[in-house]
C-alpha cells in the first residue's frame, strides 16, 4: 500500500474475516482490494480499538489520521542500522521481492494498483532465472515425451 492509504485506513476498510483490505480511493482512482497475510491480520487483529475514531493509525491526542510519518520511519531505521531508506522504498522492495520470486507481472501490477503495467515492467529485469526456468518448460515437456517415445518402442 502507499504511505497516504495507509495512514488513512479505517476500520471499515478491513475485512479481517477473508484476509483483505479494502479501499474505495486510491491514487489511481479505482477501487482496490489488497490481500493480507497472517502476520499482517495478526497485527490488525492485536491492535486495540479506539472508539472515538475510525482510523487505525491515529494521533493520540487528536484521533485524525498522521499527516506524516518521516521522523518516526527514520528513527525506525536509525535503530535498526538502515541508511538512506525512504518510505516509499518498501513499495518496490515488496514488487522486487514477488518478481524474484516468480511471480507474474500482472499479479504484481493488481498488488501495487498500478493502473498500466507499463508501470510494474520496471521490475521485469529482475526475473531472469524466471525466464530461465520458463523456457526450461518447454524442455522438459518435450524431455518427456521423447522418453516415453523411447520407452514404447522399447
Amino acid at each position: 500500500m502507499r504511505k497516504g492509504e495507509i495512514l488513512n485506513l479505517r476500520r471499515e476498510n478491513l475485512d479481517l474475516t477473508n484476509g483483505f483490505i479494502l479501499l474505495d480511493r486510491t491514487k489511481n482512482g479505482e477501487r482496490r482490494e489488497i490481500p493480507i497475510d497472517d502476520n499482517v491480520m495478526d497485527a490488525l487483529k492485536a491492535m486495540p480499538r479506539r472508539l472515538d475514531t475510525p482510523y487505525i493509525f491515529a494521533h493520540p491526542k487528536t484521533g485524525k489520521p498522521y499527516g506524516d510519518i518521516k521522523h518516526s520511519f527514520a528513527t525506525a531505521c536509525r535503530d535498526v542500522g538502515l541508511t538512506n531508506l525512504h518510505f516509499h522504498d518498501l513499495r518496490h522492495t515488496f514488487a522486487s521481492h514477488l518478481v524474484m520470486a516468480g511471480q507474474d507481472l500482472t499479479t504484481v501490477k493488481e498488488l501495487l494498483g498500478h493502473k498500466d503495467i507499463k508501470m510494474t515492467l520496471r521490475y521485469a529485469h529482475l526475473a531472469p532465472a524466471h525466464k530461465r526456468k520458463a523456457v526450461n518448460i518447454l524442455n522438459d515437456l518435450f524431455n518427456a515425451d521423447y522418453t516415453k517415445t523411447i520407452q514404447s518402442e522399447g
